[in-house]
């Protein structure tokens, strides 16, 4: 690998991490789901900056083609990240139903405590506490 094309690599993968950090900073992502990504980024950085890495790789795997064996690990990365976030996923379901649950709840005990209300011995008409009668006046 040259070193233009080694600048882009460690460029464009020191790229990546600042984006993650800004993401975070901004708290458009979660500290706990991107340590996922930062490993990505950092095993890039790695690939990029350690020339031979790549074809050692390559051959312990058995993969004859050095770049091959990249895409087998960015494979292996992104089924990380999707076990990753259907357990993410798995967990907000249930979640959600537990809560649509306890709405269902206390949605019940509030309509029961409409129904149950007591209404006043004057059948709900407001009192007269100075004992004078309302309405229109006689004559």
């Amino acid at each position: 690998m040259n070193s233009r094309i080694q600048f882009f690599a460690v460029a464009g993968a020191l790229l990546a991490v600042a984006l993650i950090f800004e993401l975070i900073r901004k708290r458009k992502l979660l500290e706990q789901y991107s340590l996922l990504w930062f490993a990505a980024a950092i095993v890039l950085v790695v690939l990029a900056v350690w020339r031979d890495l790549l074809e050692i790789i390559a051959r312990i795997l058995g993969v004859y083609y050095a770049p091959s064996a990249l895409f087998l690990i960015a494979l292996f990365f992104g089924v990380v990240l999707f076990l990753h976030f259907t357990l993410v996923i798995s967990k907000l379901t249930r979640h959600t139903a537990r809560l649509a649950q306890e709405i269902s709840l206390l949605r019940a005990e509030v309509e029961e405590l409409r129904g149950s209300r007591i209404t006043p011995p004057d059948g709900g008409r407001e009192s007269n506490p100075g004992g004078e009668r309302m309405g229109p006046p006689s004559s």
